[in-house]
């Protein structure tokens, strides 16, 4: 269940899931949005500081988004089934120290997680709480390759 602000502890870990980076996949997210040599082809990335093919950072942050919503959608079923209602996530105002830490290979199977990291009670908005976290995402070999620090609105019990 999502739960709301006030049931989240500091420290709580989300485990988000897992996705392994094919190269027809790194290869057509890079036609579409990051056509650099290093993800478009092997060769290309021979090349290159990298010398093998690699995703996209903004390809690995974009699996980290698919993969967050599904998570959210399976905790929100879950209590819907169970008869509850799980607590809203209203919008992030934002992230930051976004890192790409290591290059993320063809073949590279990535473990996405969230930890949270604080609480803030919104003084805007009562019914609504901040919550911060660490999003992390660590390869086959257990080494962090990506990194940001977020926060999003959570909301809070009904009075």
């Amino acid at each position: 269940m999502i739960s709301y602000f006030e049931d989240v502890e500091i420290g709580e870990s989300l485990e988000l899931g897992q996705h392994t980076f094919t190269r027809e996949e790194v290869e057509r997210f890079a036609e579409k949005f990051d056509p650099q040599p290093f993800h478009l082809s092997e060769d290309g990335a021979a090349k290159t500081f990298f010398k093998h093919q690699c995703a996209s950072g903004w390809h690995t942050a974009a699996v980290f988004m698919k993969l967050f919503v599904a998570k959210l959608e399976e905790l929100q079923r879950k209590a819907t089934e169970e008869g509850l209602r799980p607590a809203r996530l209203g919008p992030s105002p934002g992230f930051k120290d976004l890192k790409w830490i290591k290059p993320v290979y063809v073949g590279d199977t990535l473990l996405y997680s969230r930890i949270v990291t604080g609480k803030t009670e919104s003084r805007s908005r009562p019914e609504w709480g901040l919550l911060h976290s660490d999003t992390l995402a660590h390869n086959q070999d257990g080494t962090l390759v990506f990194s940001f620090k977020a926060t999003v609105f959570l909301e809070r019990k009904p009075r």
